[in-house]
């Protein structure tokens, strides 16, 4: 590991740092190996940098902690990825809050085309069970990678479905990638490394405590194309999930359950609230994320960019950067294209079948375009 790097994980082995401030020092330094030799006067000038954090960074202890970090994880196979990195989640990169690096211990594409995470109970029901199997199964022909929490119900379930089918999975953990928690998914966390893999933000030893789970969360709603709730009670992790997706603009799906069935009212409440659509197959994904449609474009079907206008062009190139739909706010922003006129002009290439609107004022191209 060059420098830079070694001063990457150095950063977050200073208390008191978090992903958000390291990202931060490393933007108003330049680099993560300039952090440490900048002047102790100009590091107190930077926002949430007091004396401790300062002194931490200058007495240059975290090496010592990075240098032996970085020996275990190499003996243990497990890579480290910066937040730069090509391998890095892109989809979590686009997030303001996402970790300044991750473990990673398999060998799963986590860039792949199509990433869902199915969440949900811990007291997951038969029918709960039936329906994780039966949606990761038809997931296979996707070839999606399919995310999840590594926790008891659904969340094994989605993983145990996907080694049955040969669907690549990645559990993220609230512990350091060593410490598999709960124990007993130990084997199953091991068979998931060979056709997908491990997950954590935390250095290894770092126990699950109970605060950790939640910030978990906001990495497999990051990572993913759509989040899927399964089933959930009133409260719970799974509906701590679905909020974050929300908040990231990304797609969620629900699964309605009985109005009397007490781990279905967290799933009834998000449809009924608007904050998820409806899933009662893979169907009903395929449909709100254009699979199918993309599925269909034949070889000689193509279309290229000269057959549109210049500002037509404009906004398909910036739509065909993302695998997911944007808003059209942002949309506006990124082409400099005033919200009217592009209205028009999105409602003109959604007639022709090219773009597809979506709830929320959201896009998303459905042909190949070149």
């Amino acid at each position: 590991m060059n420098q830079e790097r070694l001063s990457q994980l150095a950063l977050n082995f200073i208390p008191g740092l978090g992903s958000y401030s390291i990202k931060q020092l490393v933007s108003y330094a330049g680099s993560a190996h300039h952090v440490f030799n900048l002047p102790k006067a100009k590091l107190l000038k930077i926002p949430g940098i007091g004396k401790v954090i300062a002194d931490s960074i200058l007495n240059h202890q975290a090496f010592a902690r990075a240098e032996e970090e970085l020996k275990r994880t190499e003996a243990e196979s497990v890579k480290i990825l910066l937040h730069t990195d090509q391998e890095y989640p892109k989809r979590l990169r686009q997030i303001n809050d996402a970790p300044s690096l991750l473990y990673y211990k398999g060998t799963a594409d986590l860039n792949t085309a199509r990433i869902v995470s199915i969440v949900g109970t811990r007291n997951a029901t038969p029918y709960g069970k039936e329906i994780t199997e039966e949606l990761v199964k038809e997931l296979a022909r996707h070839q999606a990678l399919v995310v999840s929490g590594l926790a008891y119900g659904i969340d094994i379930q989605a993983h145990k479905s996907s080694l049955k089918y040969q669907v690549p999975t990645i559990g993220v953990m609230a512990s350091g990638i060593n410490i598999i928690y709960p124990a007993m998914h130990k084997e199953t966390a091991f068979k998931m490394q060979e056709i997908g893999g491990l997950l954590t933000e935390h250095a290894l030893d770092t126990k699950p405590d109970p605060h950790k789970f939640p910030a978990r969360n906001r990495i497999i709603a990051g990572m993913s194309d759509a989040t899927i709730i399964i089933e959930a009670a009133k409260k719970g992790g799974a509906l701590i999930t679905a909020d974050i997706a929300n908040s990231y603009n990304k797609d969620v799906f629900a699964l309605p359950g009985k109005v009397t069935d007490p781990f279905s009212e967290g799933c009834n409440n998000l449809i009924k609230q608007n904050k998820a659509h409806l899933l009662t197959s893979i169907t009903d994904l395929e449909y709100i994320m254009n699979w199918e449609e993309k599925d269909d474009v034949k070889e000689g079907s193509h279309i290229t960019l000269e057959d549109f206008t210049q500002e037509e062009q404009l906004i398909i190139s910036e739509l065909n950067k993302e695998s997911n739909a944007i808003l059209i706010d942002n949309l506006s922003w990124r082409t400099n294209i005033s919200i009217n006129r592009l209205s028009s002009l999105l409602l003109n290439l959604e007639f022709q079948g090219i773009i597809k609107s979506l709830p929320g004022k959201r896009y998303q191209v459905t042909k190949s375009v070149y």
